[in-house]
């Protein structure tokens, strides 16, 4: 049998056992949907890390690194603003009003501010949103799985779509936060392990970049961490900026602190490791350029 399949089997199996186990712990609604307001800040950075660092941020943000280079940067470093914003001003109070309140989801916010018709028409609109960013998050999967094992890409989306209904059912937040734990672990090794083999593959940072500089068909400066130009970051910033501001499953991930402190620390240390790792699908991207510069 194919050692890669046997590695994501085995790792998808070890998904779907963590949320089980760990919905032994669901005992209430509150539980289930906000952890029972108990994480603290390294469960808080883990599941906001883990769910910030989806396939945009690493499939997408590389092959933006293909396309612009070391200003592939501001996808993700975009994302970070973002939550530092949510981090030091917007969640703590968030935090604060939800816990005062009993408020479980962005939806109870909306109504509770705003009143049951705002909530509706939010709620249409974030089911198409949410059905679009879920369909890209399937399709990465899908492509992942395809070049591994070349498995069709329907049956890639099947298979993601079914681990991640299992653990998320089984115990709503807390599940989400333990086995997040377990992927944020996995991502975070694998692509950190990957940056010095793609740079050794192309002959380490000097060959790389004499090779990029040398490129006659660069559309930016690639090495430079503004070569998309100011127009293209403004739209990375306004576009990645809010959304992480106000994302609906952030801000329920934020109602899980155990405190108005435990907000600030564990989303604001998630908004500094997003800054530090968007260089790193910036560099694979060069990586890929340098080894294959003809892709489509």
């Amino acid at each position: 049998m194919n050692p890669y399949l046997i590695g994501l089997l085995a790792y998808s199996v070890l998904l779907m056992t963590v949320g089980v186990v760990m919905s032994r712990r669901i005992r209430t609604a509150s539980d289930y949907l906000v952890a029972g307001r108990r994480l603290g800040p390294g469960l808080i950075f883990t599941t906001f890390l883990a769910a910030n660092l989806g396939a945009g941020s690493t499939v997408g943000a590389t092959g933006l690194g293909y396309r612009f280079g070391l200003s592939a940067w501001w996808w993700v470093g975009s994302a970070s603003i973002g939550t530092f914003v949510l981090a030091t001003m917007l969640g703590p109070r968030l935090w604060q009003i939800a816990q005062r309140y009993s408020l479980h989801t962005l939806g109870d916010f909306l109504q509770w501010r705003y009143g049951k018709a705002v909530k509706a028409v939010i709620a249409v609109l974030l089911w198409f949103g949410t059905l679009a960013i879920l369909a890209g998050q399937l399709i990465a999967i899908s492509w992942i799985l395809n070049v591994v094992i070349g498995l069709p890409k329907w049956a890639g989306c099947a298979v993601g779509g079914a681990v991640a209904i299992v653990y998320c059912s089984a115990g709503g937040l807390v599940s989400a936060a333990f086995v997040n734990i377990v992927e944020l672990t996995v991502t975070m090794s694998g692509l950190l392990l990957a940056v010095p083999f793609a740079l050794s593959s192309v002959g380490g940072w000097g060959h790389l970049t004499q090779t990029i500089s040398a490129s006659a068909t660069s559309p930016a400066p690639l090495l430079s961490i503004t070569g998309v130009g100011l127009k293209q970051i403004l739209a990375y910033l306004a576009i990645l900026v809010p959304s992480f501001i106000v994302s609906p499953g952030l801000v329920q991930k934020l109602y899980g602190a155990r405190d108005r402190k435990t907000v600030r620390l564990g989303v604001g240390l998630n908004s500094l490791a997003q800054a530090g790792f968007a260089i790193v699908p910036a560099v694979l991207g060069l990586c890929a350029l340098a080894a294959y510069p003809h892709l489509s």
